[in-house]
């Protein structure tokens, strides 16, 4: 893994060889440390992945997540055709597509509030 901050509104983390649960959390850990910073765009290139497994799927998804809680857009580039595939069998292509939620972005922690008027 190699992180590239020269672009401050998109910083390009680099994952390579294998992203599995024996690898993942400095991985999830460097994300959380990017984030932190609430960049427009975080970019995940995965043009050296050779394989992935259930918790490095999870890895993508909470990258997902904690950026839309803070107003961050996940973008993947250099997406192995195994990769691809994996994505869109599990359904995370379509939750990679969602725009990020403005109201979310403007109001942190509004999904933790109960619904309705007060």
């Amino acid at each position: 893994m190699t992180v590239d901050r020269s672009d401050p509104g998109a910083p390009l983390i680099r994952v390579g060889g294998d992203l599995a649960y024996t690898t993942a959390a400095p991985l999830r850990a460097e994300i959380d440390r990017v984030l932190a910073d609430a960049p427009p765009a975080v970019v995940l290139d995965f043009g050296d992945l050779l394989f992935i497994d259930s918790t490095g799927l999870g890895v993508i998804v909470h990258a997902w997540r904690e950026g839309q809680q803070g107003g961050t857009a996940l973008q993947l580039r250099g997406v192995p055709r195994f990769l691809e595939s994996i994505l869109d069998m599990t359904g995370v292509t379509g939750l990679l597509a969602r725009p990020l939620d403005d109201h979310l972005a403007a109001h942190p922690g509004a999904a933790d509030s109960p619904a309705g008027p007060a």
